[in-house]
């Protein structure tokens, strides 16, 4: 999956909050994969990084997983096509949700 071109629907907006949890703020965009369907049973979720505006839809590359090892689920990190992160980046922008749990993020 790592280089696949996706397709990203937004229904955390940057700028926005957690439908429950309100204490959790979206610095990014994230949002679900339609139609590819994760270990929960739901849709992939994904962060959109390189975007720096609130979006309801994107599509570019997967740059990475972060695969949560106390938890079902992983999530994929999405950016503009030819866009590069570090490790260290990507866990900088992700923190705000994944300091949660127990993660490793895979380039």
């Amino acid at each position: 999956m790592i280089g696949d071109t996706v397709t990203v629907i937004v229904d955390r907006e940057l700028g926005t909050y957690h439908p429950k949890h309100r204490d959790i703020y979206y610095p990014i965009n994230y949002g679900y994969i339609e139609g590819i369907i994760a270990p929960d049973g739901e849709e992939q979720d994904a962060y959109i990084l390189g975007v720096t505006e609130p979006v309801q839809q994107f599509t570019g590359e997967v740059i990475a997983i972060i695969h949560r090892k106390n938890d079902i689920e992983d999530k994929w990190v999405v950016a503009p096509k030819g866009m590069k992160f570090t490790v260290d980046e990507i866990k900088n922008q992700v923190y705000f949700q994944e300091k949660y749990f127990d993660f490793e993020i895979i380039i």
